[in-house]
């Protein structure tokens, strides 16, 4: 599946979509990783993933809050209940896990989205290490809004070829995709693209599945995971997201999974350099709150 994107960039943006990003490494490889227990069974949310660039020691609560910025104990319980959610589902070709992204893993969702970015809008490779730059920028920015927005990220593990040798059987563990949510007004972008979604509900974007991972219902998953997500954090009933009108796999994915069209941008964007977009909507059941307080109202 092609990235369905919505990033915001303020300098580079023909297409209104949104990140930034940067990375040590110069040349693409592929994003393979290791876990430090085998997941024979649903892991544990904590579970960690070694790399040979990467460590994952930290936690949700600490690397990414604004300094000065007061959390009110109901913010800190949900910053809690966010880096415990853990999803899962088994597909017929192997396993996917989506949780939300730890600090340590910044530089290879940079590396994801900037490569989705490239291929949707069709820029030149020379151009990456600037996409890079700037979602990097925009991705350490959004993570000082939790917990009223959360960015996850998906692993798969393929089932292997079966023939029955124990751990040969199972595939190595990838990074697979990323979603973006933003569950209120606290968690919003501040330059939504248009057609303008409320400000004040659960809005989905930046969705990215790597290129040799597609079509294997990774990003069905990453959308069933925002949905369950905001349904627990949002008391909303609704999310909104972004389709361009030229992207026909994401937009059949998100007719399948009931999302309603609500207006359409005007054919003017296209003097803009921008694709024309649809903006859906989808009514979501409420689930039980991870607290008391609705996330919407801990600003009140």
């Amino acid at each position: 599946m092609a990235a369905t994107l919505s990033l915001s960039f303020s300098s580079i943006d023909p297409q209104n979509h949104r990140f930034t990003a940067t990375t040590t490494t110069a040349t693409k490889t592929t994003r393979r990783f290791t876990l430090s227990t085998p997941l024979h069974k649903p892991p544990n949310p904590h579970f960690k993933l070694s790399s040979s660039s990467h460590s994952q020691s930290q936690t949700l609560t600490d690397p990414f809050i604004k300094p000065g910025k007061f959390l009110t104990n109901s913010e800190i319980t949900t910053l809690q209940y966010l880096e415990s959610y853990l999803y899962s589902h088994q597909l017929k070709s192997g396993t996917v896990w989506v949780r939300v992204m730890r600090d340590s893993e910044v530089d290879a969702i940079v590396c994801l989205l900037a490569d989705s970015f490239a291929e949707s809008m069709m820029f030149p490779k020379g151009y990456i290490e600037v996409l890079r730059f700037l979602v990097k920028q925009y991705l350490i920015e959004r993570r000082t809004s939790m917990p009223h927005m959360a960015t996850l990220i998906a692993f798969y593990r393929g089932n292997g070829n079966g023939d029955g040798d124990g751990d040969d059987d199972e595939e190595e563990m990838q990074l697979a995709g990323t979603v973006e949510i933003s569950f209120d007004k606290n968690g919003a972008n501040a330059n939504l693209p248009s057609p303008t979604p409320p400000r004040d509900s659960p809005y989905i974007c930046n969705m990215a599945v790597d290129k040799s991972l597609r079509r294997r219902g990774i990003g069905w998953h990453l959308l069933k995971a925002s949905e369950e997500l905001i349904s627990q954090m949002s008391s909303s009933g609704e999310a909104y997201l972004h389709c361009r009108m030229i992207d026909e796999a994401p937009f059949t994915m998100y007719t399948k999974a009931d999302y309603k069209i609500v207006t359409t941008d005007s054919v003017l964007v296209l003097l803009m350099l921008q694709r024309r977009k649809h903006l859906m909507c989808k009514k979501l059941p409420l689930k039980s709150m991870p607290s008391e307080t609705d996330m919407s109202c801990s600003d009140e």
